[in-house]
C-alpha cells in the first residue's frame, strides 16, 4: 500500500504528464472537473472576499455608467490595469460620452490610443460608438446579445458590461477567469480549445449567484489578476479548500498550456527619411496591422533603400545608415524590423498631405504611431536627430 505522501507525489506526476502530453483524460480525472461543493458556496466565498480584499477603488468602479464600463472593458482586453489607468482617464477627458466619441475623428481616437497596443480595439470602439448613436440613440442595450452585435464586443465583455451596469446575471470568461476555473476545478485540456472552452462556459454559468452579480464578477476578475495568477498565491485564496488542482498538488499544471507550435518570423525594412529636420511618415490602410496609424515607409527586406527612395518617392538618399534590428512580437508572429536611416535633400518632391506627411520629431511622437515607430524615433542617429531637433525647436 502506498503512503499518503507517495500517493500525492504520484498524483502530481500524473497531472504534469497530462498537461505536457495532452493525452486523453481518463474517467477519474474527468470527474475532478466537477465543482467541489455547492456553487452557492463558491460564489458566496468570493463575494465576501472581494468586499474585504478585492480591488474597489479603480477609476471605472463605483459607477453604473455603461459607457465608462464599456471603455474600461475594451481597454483591459490583453492589457494590465496599471497600464490602462492613465489612458482611461485621458480618454474620458477628451471623449466623456458616446456622442463625443462617435463625433470624433478616428485619427484623434488613435492618437489617444497610441502606445496602448492592439489598435483594432480603438477602431472598433469608434465604430461601436457610431453604431450606438445611429441604432440605439446613444444608449447602451441592456441585454448581452445586443451588446455582442457591436464591433469589438465579445460574449465575456458584453456579460461584464451588463453585470456591472445593469446587474444582469451573465457569466464572464476572460483569460484570468479561464485560469481560475480551469485550475480550481482541474479542467483538463487547453482552454483555447473549443470543446474545453464550452465546458468552462457551462461551469461559469453554473456558479452564478442568485444575488450580488456585480461584486461576484469583480471578485472573479480580482482573484485571477491578484491571487490565482500564473504563479498562484494559494495561501491568500478564499476558495483554496475546495480547489481540485491544489488537492492534487498540481496547481502549476492547470490550466493546460497551449499546444506547442513554432512562432513564424517575418522580416521587413523601414525607411527613416529625414529632410530639413523633418521625418517622412505614411498613414497605413485602415485594415491590417497598425491600421490607420502613421508609420515609416515599409519596403521589402531585399530592396535597397536608396533605390526605393528614388523609384517610389523621387528622392536622392544620402548618409544611408543601417540601424540595429528591432524585433516586435505580435500574438501569432514576430516581426523583425530592419531600420534604414537616410538624409534626403529634396523632400519637397513628396506631397505633404493625404497618406504621407513630413513631421518634426516632436509632432511624430505626439501623433498616432505604433510602439515600434516610437522606439525607432529614439534610435535615430545623433546627426539626423540633431537636425530634427533644430528644425522642430
Amino acid at each position: 500500500m502506498k503512503s499518503p505522501a507517495g500517493s500525492r507525489r504520484a498524483g502530481r506526476v500524473r497531472a504534469r504528464a497530462r498537461a505536457a502530453e495532452h493525452v486523453a483524460v481518463p474517467a477519474a480525472a474527468r470527474k475532478a472537473a466537477k465543482p467541489a461543493g455547492k456553487p452557492a458556496d463558491f460564489a458566496a466565498q468570493l463575494i465576501a472576499w472581494q468586499r474585504r480584499h478585492g480591488r474597489n477603488d479603480l477609476p471605472w468602479q463605483n459607477t453604473r455608467d455603461a459607457y465608462r464600463i464599456w471603455l474600461s472593458e475594451i481597454m483591459l482586453q490583453q492589457t494590465q490595469v496599471g497600464t490602462v489607468i492613465p489612458y482611461y482617464r485621458t480618454f474620458l477627458e477628451h471623449f466623456p460620452d458616446v456622442a463625443s466619441l462617435a463625433a470624433a475623428d478616428l485619427n484623434a481616437v488613435l492618437r489617444l490610443w497610441s502606445g496602448l497596443g492592439y489598435y483594432s480595439r480603438a477602431r472598433n470602439l469608434h465604430r461601436a460608438a457610431n453604431a450606438l448613436v445611429a441604432v440605439h440613440g446613444g444608449a447602451f442595450p441592456r441585454g448581452r446579445e445586443a451588446l455582442e452585435a457591436l464591433p469589438g464586443v465579445g460574449r465575456s465583455t458584453a456579460a461584464a458590461i451588463v453585470a456591472f451596469a445593469f446587474r444582469r446575471s451573465e457569466a464572464i470568461l476572460d483569460g484570468n477567469v479561464r485560469r481560475v476555473l480551469a485550475r480550481h476545478f482541474a479542467v483538463a485540456g487547453f482552454p483555447g480549445d473549443a470543446k474545453v472552452a464550452a465546458k468552462l462556459w457551462t461551469l461559469a454559468e453554473s456558479l452564478l449567484p442568485a444575488r450580488g452579480i456585480a461584486r461576484y464578477t469583480q471578485a472573479l476578475m480580482d482573484l485571477g489578476a491578484t491571487v490565482c495568477t500564473r504563479k498562484p498565491s494559494c495561501e491568500r485564496c478564499p476558495v483554496r479548500a475546495s480547489c481540485r488542482a491544489r488537492a492534487e498538488g498540481a496547481t502549476a499544471s492547470y490550466p493546460w498550456p497551449r499546444p506547442r507550435r513554432s512562432v513564424p518570423v517575418r522580416e521587413t525594412r523601414m525607411l527613416l527619411l529625414v529632410s530639413q529636420g523633418r521625418l517622412l511618415l505614411e498613414k497605413r490602410a485602415a485594415a491590417g496591422i497598425w491600421g490607420g496609424l502613421w508609420c515609416f515607409p515599409e519596403i521589402g527586406i531585399e530592396e535597397e533603400a536608396a533605390a526605393v527612395c528614388e523609384a517610389r518617392f523621387g528622392l536622392r538618399a544620402a548618409d544611408v545608415e543601417h540601424l540595429p534590428v528591432l524585433p516586435h512580437s505580435f500574438t501569432h508572429f514576430t516581426l523583425r524590423i530592419h531600420p534604414v536611416a537616410c538624409r534626403v535633400a529634396d523632400g519637397e518632391r513628396v506631397a505633404d498631405g493625404g497618406a504621407t506627411a513630413w513631421m518634426t520629431l516632436q509632432d511624430a511622437a505626439a501623433d498616432a504611431i505604433p510602439v515600434p515607430v516610437r522606439k525607432l524615433l529614439d534610435r535615430l542617429p545623433a546627426a539626423l536627430l540633431d537636425a530634427a531637433d533644430k528644425a522642430g525647436g
